[in-house]
């Protein structure tokens, strides 16, 4: 029978400590500022994340507004403007806190309708479009998370280290060629179990058996420029991910990867209209799950535990039968 090593008490001050502890670490890794972000924005401003392109995002009307406002996905594009906004120049960044509704979510272990996260975005040159910047990046985060790892087993000793000292990198083509007969789940399972901390590169574009690693939205990450940040957690047994991030589209790969998904029309809204006018910055950028996070530091199993939502019978059910505590 699972019984936390924390209890409530413990778990809020782990929490707490955690995130203070890692947005200043990575803050100070990125060269990031911490700005204020929306909750929520205008449809035909085409600023929400699509995400898989599949999901519906909680909307409503206000008064004295034409338009429908739509709780964010994510804050993937709207970053692009603030850059742009607060006149950040090259080589420096902003982060928040993003909180979003994603209705449509399967509730899992891992997987809530809150989703809580530091969305950062940082001003790069044309020069630093490339997998040695990305993979740089990636190590300055890990970096950031092996360093609040140290702080969190320090305060509360009874946890277990979940981070491995280094991260490997590899292509989704390069998983496919290693496991061609397993799904790209399965693949990431095997890797992380092989090295501990992976980051998977170039995601949402078509590998050679004409399948996708994971679908990706096609008008702010460029698909051969990012990636996703992954751990082999055991006491859930498989690959957790961390963090989505990666270089983000410029004017080519923007147009590239909207023929490709059909998705031509997007140009006319206001955010890829002053993409393919030059009028915002390049820039890398993504998301950290904060509960994400959160669970494996904690050696939780389950979301539930470092965050508070609503679940679903069945989650709440699972719960129970395991001595899982729910917030």
């Amino acid at each position: 029978m699972y019984k936390s090593k924390l209890d409530l008490i413990d778990t809020e001050k782990g929490i707490k400590l955690i995130k203070d502890t890692f947005e200043k670490k990575l803050s100070k890794e990125l060269n990031l500022l911490r700005v204020s972000g929306p909750l929520f924005v205008t449809h035909k401003s085409g600023l929400n994340d699509n995400l898989n392109g599949v999901e519906e995002p909680v909307n409503f009307k206000i008064n004295g507004v034409d338009d429908s406002l739509e709780i964010v996905h994510s804050l993937a594009k709207w970053k692009r403007y603030a850059l742009k906004i607060y006149d950040i120049p090259i080589d420096k960044g902003i982060y928040t806190d993003m909180n979003a509704i994603r209705k449509d979510e399967n509730e899992d272990a891992l997987h809530s309708i809150y989703v809580d996260q530091w969305d950062w975005e940082k001003h790069i040159s044309i020069e630093e479009r490339n997998i040695a910047f990305l993979k740089k990046s990636v190590k300055k985060i890990y970096k950031a998370i092996l360093e609040t790892q140290k702080i969190i087993l320090k305060n509360f000793p009874i946890l277990d280290r979940v981070f491995e000292n280094k991260i490997t990198f590899i292509s989704s083509s390069k998983l496919l060629k290693m496991y061609p007969n397993l799904s790209p789940k399965e693949r990431e399972n095997e890797i992380c179990k092989k090295y501990g901390s992976v980051f998977i590169m170039q995601i949402g574009g078509k590998l050679k058996d004409g399948t996708v690693h994971d679908l990706r939205a096609p008008d702010y990450d460029d698909w051969k420029l990012n990636g996703d940040i992954l751990i082999y957690y055991k006491p859930l047994n498989k690959a957790v991910e961390l963090s989505s991030m990666g270089i983000r589209v410029d004017k080519a790969s923007l147009m590239k990867q909207l023929v490709e998904t059909n998705n031509l029309e997007r140009i006319n809204l206001p955010f890829h209209k002053a993409l393919l006018d030059d009028l915002l910055p390049l820039s890398i950028g993504g998301g950290i799950g904060q509960s994400r996070l959160c669970l494996v530091m904690l050696n939780k199993i389950h979301i539930g535990e470092v965050q508070s939502s609503i679940w679903n019978k069945k989650e709440q059910e699972e719960a129970l039968k395991n001595n899982i505590k729910l917030l």
